[in-house]
């Protein structure tokens, strides 16, 4: 685990070296590891490549983020699938209990499942906007040390 940090610490280094800002590196992580929480499976690593495009992000951090949330991302579903379901006060009936997915057939279960992925993307973004906001804060203060840091040998 130690070896992990120190890994991390010395490409945040070398990110930062490359003339990325603090508190620029400080969003694309933070965003990219929202980006990698969200509780749809295979849309956070284009999703990533698109939002590095286009807000002039460093590609390799925010996908470096988005692939250390995936624990997140799968012990997140679930929540966010109760988060968004109390958003929407979802109707007596309308749930879909994972046994219920063996009685219903498919033409059933598809708009239910579309359901509560639009319910699931709700509640993840009702958390996660705020902790993209509360991430760069707390990341931007640590990020403008580390090149002190690294001068003084801490990451060599």
């Amino acid at each position: 685990m130690a070896k992990r940090f120190e890994r991390a610490r010395r490409r945040m280094a070398g990110w930062l070296r490359q003339g990325i800002e603090p508190q620029t590196l400080a969003f694309t992580l933070a965003l990219g590891f929202a980006v990698g929480a969200m509780p749809v499976l295979g849309v956070a690593t284009p999703l990533c490549v698109v939002l590095a495009w286009a807000l002039r992000l460093n590609p390799a951090a925010i996908q470096a983020a988005n692939y250390a949330a995936y624990p997140v991302q799968l012990a997140m579903m679930l929540p966010f699938v109760h988060l968004g379901g109390w958003l929407f006060v979802r109707v007596a009936g309308r749930e879909l209990a994972p046994a219920t997915l063996f009685h219903i057939s498919a033409h059933g279960a598809l708009p239910r499942l579309g359901a509560l992925a639009i319910e699931a993307m709700t509640g993840w973004l009702v958390v996660a906007i705020p902790a993209v906001a509360l991430a760069t804060l707390a990341l931007a203060p640590l990020l403008r040390r580390m090149p002190r840091m690294e001068h003084a040998g801490a990451i060599e």
